[in-house]
């Protein structure tokens, strides 16, 4: 508990938690800006109006907490430990008998807190978050009438059809599709039911095992075919902003689709490296603060804080850069997916360790 804590800790730990708060809250403002700059460019166009762009940004804000905690860790305990070494603090804790492992568990302390900040924001908001932003977008569109979860699939309107989807993949493939046409009159029209559709550019969806039931007055009349056509505003574009990415998805949700997937014999590479990111993720705040205590140690051999900051974005930028290039590599490569998902993290552990020895043996 934090009452048991020794005075230095709790310094220790204020000023981290401070820096760290600090740097994350700059980092929001200049990307919240830089987003609403993004979005000021689609006022007009769909019925997207002014107050949809800002509400986007602040729709937007729990994923980049998200993303950025891990980055701002590492920028603001390098910060707080630089300005501690800068006024002779850390060495005075040194020459007292503080060895390095009782400073590093402090940070981990740190460290733990904000891991569970990261995985709560991650497994709560930004789901429900995600979710709210694109059924904001497609209302915006006059498209959407509603999703209810994955028990009755998606629903879209488009003109007087109303189509359900029971499976869409981020790849823009349907499957399980009932298409349902009304007339002037709203009286049911005609269903169409099809196994699968894929678009193709400039001929609108083709669509696989289609059976068509046409109603005309009391008589009712199947159409059977192989193949189909399907024309409609729907399209691959449309179909992203309904499904969630598996990096915004939770875990229990990432878990179930992934053994959904499984179950039918489908690729789950990408799912299954978004479940190891998603627990992986969390625990790169004990990798930046390690990386960051080497620099509380060398200040009488490194630059002042300014170098020492500008170093912490640069590798902030490369860890950011390395999670989405390892993502990628796996998914190409079939690597195994938790060595994808962990493979940033290692990397930088294995430096944070390496510095952390050289600064020991100097």
């Amino acid at each position: 508990m934090i009452f048991r804590l020794k005075l230095y800790q709790r310094y220790l730990m204020r000023e981290t938690f401070a820096a760290v708060a600090l740097v994350l809250v700059a980092f929001l403002v200049i990307f919240s800006f830089f987003e609403l700059i993004n979005e000021l460019r689609d006022v007009g166009k769909h019925g997207q109006q002014m107050w949809h762009a800002v509400v986007f940004v602040v729709l937007g804000l729990p994923g980049l907490i998200y993303e950025l905690i891990p980055i701002a860790t590492l920028i603001g305990t390098l910060f707080a430990l630089s300005t501690l070494a800068r006024h002779s603090e850390i060495t005075v804790l040194r020459a007292s008998g503080l060895a390095t492992r009782q400073l590093l568990m402090t940070l981990f302390r740190v460290a733990l807190v904000l891991a569970v900040l990261t995985f709560a924001v991650g497994e709560s908001l930004v789901p429900f978050a995600e979710r709210i932003t694109q059924e904001i977008r497609l209302k915006g569109m006059s498209r959407v009438i509603a999703q209810k979860g994955f028990e009755t699939g998606l629903w879209v309107k488009d003109g007087r059809s109303f189509i359900n989807i029971g499976e869409a993949t981020p790849e823009g493939l349907l499957k399980k599709i009932r298409i349902y046409e009304f007339d002037l009159e709203n009286a049911l029209k005609s269903v169409t039911e099809a196994s699968e559709a894929s678009f193709e550019l400039g001929n609108g969806w083709r669509l696989k095992g289609v059976v068509k039931t046409v109603l005309e007055k009391d008589v009712a009349r199947v159409e059977r075919s192989e193949t189909g056509e399907w024309h409609s505003a729907v399209n691959p574009e449309l179909m992203s902003v309904l499904m969630v990415t598996p990096e915004r998805m939770s875990l229990f949700g990432l878990l179930n689709y992934t053994q959904h997937l499984s179950a039918n014999k489908q690729t789950t590479e990408r799912y299954e490296i978004a479940v190891w990111k998603k627990v992986i993720y969390p625990l790169a705040a004990f990798v930046m603060v390690s990386l960051a205590l080497p620099f509380g140690y060398s200040h009488n051999r490194v630059g002042g804080v300014s170098l020492k900051i500008f170093a912490g974005v640069m590798l902030g930028i490369l860890f950011y850069a390395l999670n989405g290039l390892f993502s990628n590599l796996g998914i190409i490569n079939a690597w195994p997916p938790f060595a994808s998902a962990a493979a940033p993290s290692s990397l930088f552990l294995l430096a944070a360790i390496g510095m952390m020895w050289w600064v020991e043996r100097r």
